[in-house]
């Protein structure tokens, strides 16, 4: 019992630092939303010593960020393209996942060495051969450039969810799969009635991550989009960095609520996620 005791209090010494660093950064990002522009440019010295907290906070600067920008607009088309490329990613992630985890075809180790290397690869040496094939198909054309993002995206972290899951359909024990077959499911629904449920940790945490990948994706938008109406967030907020100074109280308030439906997402799945982990444990 004392030993651990002093394990628990040494790994929460430990923790307190490494959440210090973590955290500092946003604590910066909320401080420096709420000040004004001449709080955050005044110098600091002898007679006038630095105030992390502001003396005067502003929350009118995150109502400015939505009269300085289309911020609403924005935040709808990342959404658009996150969900659209999460969704896909799923649906193609999913049968390839248990395709490979379960049927035995030549060439079935180089495939899935294949899929590992295709994630080595940056995707901006891609960008050039996605932009003319997407050109040839029109999908840079008005609203067609939402389809165009979301393939991208989604085919950005396939790889990652193809990996991920052929490992957690592997640990199903096949009588599993024989007592639905068994009693009557089709292969399409021992998938979605058996195989997801049981292996509902890998499926949360491949969507999560194809969630903040498309969400955060910075490349692709700007060199696809070309009109103001369809361009995420990731390419509308450095619009408050100009040639001549930045607007950092406003850059960091629309930072700071851009970061807002990655945290929600992950509020919301945390318990999904919890609660399969410890069901797969017992089972």
């Amino acid at each position: 019992m004392r030993t651990s005791r002093w394990t628990k209090a040494l790994l929460l010494g430990g923790m307190i630092p490494v959440l210090v660093v973590v955290l500092f950064p946003f604590a910066v990002m909320v401080t420096t939303a709420l000040k004004t522009p001449t709080a955050i440019s005044a110098p600091s010295g002898p007679d006038q010593p630095f105030r992390f907290w502001p003396t005067a906070p502003q929350p009118g600067n995150f109502a400015a960020v939505f009269r300085a920008m289309p911020l609403a607009r924005s935040f709808g088309n990342s959404l658009l393209i996150a969900c659209g490329a999460t969704l896909l990613n799923l649906l193609c992630a999913i049968p390839a996942a248990y395709a490979l985890a379960r049927l035995d075809f030549p060439g079935k180790r180089p495939v899935l060495f294949l899929v590992l290397t295709t994630q080595m690869f940056s995707p901006i040496v891609l960008i050039i051969a996605l932009f003319a094939q997407f050109t040839n198909y029109g999908l840079l054309e008005g609203a067609r450039v939402y389809l165009a993002l979301i393939i991208a995206n989604a085919a950005v972290s396939l790889a990652f969810g193809i990996w991920l899951l052929t490992g957690y359909f592997s640990t199903i024990p096949r009588e599993v799969e024989e007592a639905a077959l068994i009693d009557g499911c089709s292969r399409l629904q021992m998938i979605s009635r058996v195989i997801i449920p049981v292996a509902l940790p890998g499926v949360v945490t491949t969507l999560i991550f194809a969630f903040i990948s498309a969400w955060n994706e910075y490349v692709f938008a700007l060199t696809f989009v070309s009109s103001d109406a369809y361009k995420p967030l990731t390419v509308l907020v450095p619009s408050f960095i100009g040639q001549y100074g930045t607007q950092w109280q406003l850059l960091m308030a629309a930072a700071l609520l851009a970061t807002v439906p990655v945290v929600a997402l992950f509020l919301g799945v945390e318990k999904h996620l919890v609660r399969g982990l410890t069901a797969g444990s017992i089972k």
